[in-house]
């Protein structure tokens, strides 16, 4: 099967035919993510290119054409050319030497063949001439693409054992990309699901959080749970609180609401506090993250009743977490943001109150009159003042 890249914006970019002309004709290739999304009609957002050149080549030829590079990942291959319409990775081809299931060691090669055969999938592994945009195939990525399959190249086992992380990576991609399941991914992922243990945490929670980002993730979630995938990276998750993010993302397009990892993750734990900072330890989440994860996990059937309230004892973003996963409306919020409590403690200290203690308790005493009476405007705040220091007096 032959084909080649449709023209479109990308490319057609001066700064990157100003690039391929300085690399030299026939030197580089556009290759994976951009070349494949292309081929979809998908936006693209990053453009990769393969080389023949040595790293120092490429940094040599960029810096005679006046082009900008910063060596990303030498240590790699890879130099990022620095231009006006967006960064390109331009990496030397590469084969294997060994693996271990986290990491590889690997050499330079001279054909563009070893480049695709240490790739991943088939669809990943296209690479097309700046040139022509001619599209070559090693491994049957165009017949695959066609057929909405994700394919390993090669064994899959094999290719699972080089990297344990393309576990994960094989259910993202199937959710982006694939209907019926490779029979060979499947059993293969199946079977290797246990080796998943030996990754570290931060790898894990970059493709579980990549996952429940996409717009429909549930059906790979429950197929990472019939599989033994799931229980080996997030034991916590069950049947029923698979169903809880099913709903939550039902609610979601209901609301217009864009999908967050986090949110999605908070619905798929049990709502138990020390569950998700168990969690959000084990996958080393960012402080942001475990906060927001801390917040979705302390949600109760009473968060509904009073949802201006409940967005302002939490924030906004908890609030509308915990109301989408119920299942709520956001109605109460649209053109309403949190205000800010009017009253400060010189006011109460103006009368007759001494700075201390009571202040504060008074502060809180009014504070919760007026987040009952739905945050009433100033002159309200002046008599809930009163009452409350009347009804003091007369204790």
């Amino acid at each position: 099967m032959t084909a080649s890249l449709p023209q479109s914006p990308w490319t057609q970019r001066d700064d990157l035919a100003a690039l391929m002309a300085a690399l030299g004709k026939g030197k580089a290739r556009y290759v994976g993510g951009a070349v494949r999304d292309t081929l979809l009609g998908k936006a693209i957002h990053d453009i990769d290119c393969a080389t023949v050149l040595m790293p120092n080549a490429v940094i040599e030829r960029c810096t005679a054409a006046g082009i900008k590079t910063v060596p990303t990942g030498i240590d790699h291959g890879t130099v990022t050319a620095v231009l006006p319409q967006g960064n390109v990775e331009i990496t030397t081809l590469r084969r294997d030497v060994s693996t271990d299931g986290r990491r590889a060691t690997v050499t330079y090669a001279a054909e563009w063949h070893e480049d695709a055969a240490r790739r991943d999938f088939t669809i990943n592994a296209l690479y097309a001439d700046p040139e022509t945009l001619e599209i070559a195939d090693f491994f049957g990525g165009l017949e695959d693409l066609a057929a909405h399959r994700v394919r390993f190249i090669g064994n899959a086992a094999e290719r699972i054992r080089e990297d344990h992380l393309r576990i994960l990576r094989y259910f993202r991609f199937q959710a982006r990309f694939g209907d019926t399941p490779d029979p060979d991914a499947i059993e293969a992922c199946r079977n290797l699901a246990h080796t998943l243990k030996g990754l570290s945490r931060e790898r894990i929670a970059m493709e579980l959080l990549a996952i429940l980002a996409l717009p429909t993730p549930v059906d790979t979630i429950v197929l990472m749970r019939k599989l033994g995938v799931l229980p080996v990276i997030l034991p916590e998750a069950t049947d029923r609180t698979i169903d809880v993010l099913k709903k939550l993302i039902a609610q979601e397009l209901s609301e217009s609401v864009a999908a967050n990892p986090i949110r999605r993750l908070g619905a798929l734990l049990p709502p138990i506090s020390n569950i998700c900072e168990a969690v959000a330890a084990r996958l080393r989440l960012s402080k942001q993250h475990r906060n927001r994860l801390m917040c979705i996990a302390e949600r109760t059937s009473a968060d509904s009743s009073d949802p201006r309230a409940l967005a302002y004892r939490t924030g906004m973003e908890c609030a509308q977490d915990r109301l989408l996963i119920l299942g709520e409306s956001l109605a109460p919020f649209s053109g309403w943001s949190v205000p800010k409590f009017p009253l400060n403690g010189g006011r109460i200290v103006e009368r007759g109150i001494a700075a201390g203690p009571q202040v504060a308790k008074t502060m809180r005493e009014v504070e919760a009159r007026w987040v009952d009476e739905g945050f009433p405007d100033e002159p309200r705040i002046a008599e809930l003042l009163d009452e409350v220091l009347a009804q003091r007096s007369t204790v």
